[in-house]
């Protein structure tokens, strides 16, 4: 789960973390009321939305004075936001978070991760702040460095410490001040479960005082139902309304781009299912997961999920029966097509537990389903429906 830059930065200030003073405006009518609460002369007006690119899309501005934050302000609310993140259909910005602008010296990047191949926890650091760390780890691997620390209840060390910092050259002001920031990090990615914690940049001013300029923060959604604080941040006008839809159920749904809606049961099978679908040719419209134990009901969501998307010209339903079982799977199949009148090719391929059982319901079933022996009949199968 996401949370907006604004959110993220009152959990820092939360845990001791340095942040700009900064007010969030939710109506074009609230800027009079809130902006006395900031104290400097000149201020960054911020879109808030759920992805990154924001200041080369328009949504990012320094203004000198309140009529021009005024003006700024009327632009970016309600503007869609195209980045690199937003797909070509953009955001729509309907949140602005203006702070005090900084004097900035130095940027810098930090962030604090889960880091799954070693089960520890990662900070990530380097000289390059204000760019994509993906970008520097391709051009300039040399600039980061990674610490990897163990779970425990103390947190990072000193030298662990020292080490995160080692390239920034603080001074020993800075670096009592970086410490802090670092334990902060540290405990609240424990203590809120949160999987990514990314200050980007961290800057000094030219007073040599150390802000994090930009935060972005990501929970695990595992974990989230023990977190009632952070669920409440959640912004539903942020997410795609598929993939609300599908949480409903407990279904993991992500929309993509392409022609081909998928339903697989088993997140390495629903991988290797877009991988074949890809190889012959075309693009899957989603990522879908209808889990181990999933019911006729869960089933039928999962079908009109699906079928909602405009973009579907066919559909590839992969099921190895385990917990799951295929008659199960049909029968949830079989009644979604006939209450949503299946208008575009279905191809179903059955393997496991009661798959002869789930063949019969779906031939049984005067509905124009092609059956398929293995996943590669089935990819090439649906590839030449749609065609």
């Amino acid at each position: 789960m996401n949370i907006h830059e604004h959110q993220a930065k009152e959990i820092l200030r939360e845990f001791g973390a340095p942040v700009s003073n900064g007010i969030v405006i939710l109506s074009l009518s609230d800027i009079k009321n809130q902006i006395q609460r900031l104290k400097s002369k000149e201020f960054v007006v911020k879109a808030q939305i759920h992805a990154g690119g924001r200041g080369k899309a328009g949504g990012v501005k320094l203004v000198k004075n309140i009529a021009d934050l005024e003006d700024e302000a009327k632009k970016m609310m309600g503007k869609t936001l195209i980045t690199h993140q937003t797909g070509p259909q953009g955001k729509q910005v309907k949140r602005i978070y203006i702070e005090e602008a900084s004097d900035i010296s130095k940027e810098f990047y930090l962030s604090c991760l889960v880091d799954r191949e070693s089960s520890k926890i990662a900070f990530i650091s380097s000289t390059e702040g204000g760019m994509d760390i993906e970008k520097i780890a391709i051009e300039n691997p040399e600039k980061i460095i990674t610490t990897k620390i163990d779970l425990n209840d103390e947190g990072p060390n000193n030298l662990q410490i020292e080490k995160v910092i080692s390239m920034f050259n603080f001074s020993k002001s800075q670096k009592e001040v970086a410490s802090k920031l670092i334990k902060s990090l540290y405990r609240i990615l424990v203590e809120k479960d949160a999987s990514l914690i990314e200050i980007n940049p961290l800057i000094i001013t030219k007073t040599n005082q150390i802000i994090c300029l930009d935060a972005k923060m990501t929970f695990d959604d595992n974990a989230v139902f023990r977190r009632p604080e952070i669920l409440k941040l959640r912004d539903l006008n942020e997410e795609e309304p598929a993939e609300i839809e599908a949480s409903k159920y407990d279904l993991a749904y992500i929309k993509l781009n392409g022609s081909i809606g998928c339903m697989v049961n088993g997140a390495g099978l629903a991988m290797a299912t877009m991988d074949i679908i890809k190889l012959y040719g075309k693009e899957p419209a989603n990522f879908l997961d209808v889990g181990g134990g999933a019911n006729k009901e869960k089933v039928i969501a999962a079908f009109k999920l699906i079928l909602a998307d405009k973009n579907v010209k066919g559909i590839l339903i992969n099921i190895f029966g385990g917990i799951m079982r295929c008659d199960v799977l049909a029968q949830g199949v079989v009644e979604a097509a006939r209450q949503i009148n299946l208008s575009v090719p279905l191809v179903v391929r059955l393997a496991g537990t009661n798959f002869k059982e789930g063949k019969e319901i779906l031939d049984k079933s005067n509905l124009k389903i092609l059956s398929a022996v293995d996943l590669n009949d089935a990819a090439k199968k649906i590839v030449e429906a749609i065609n």
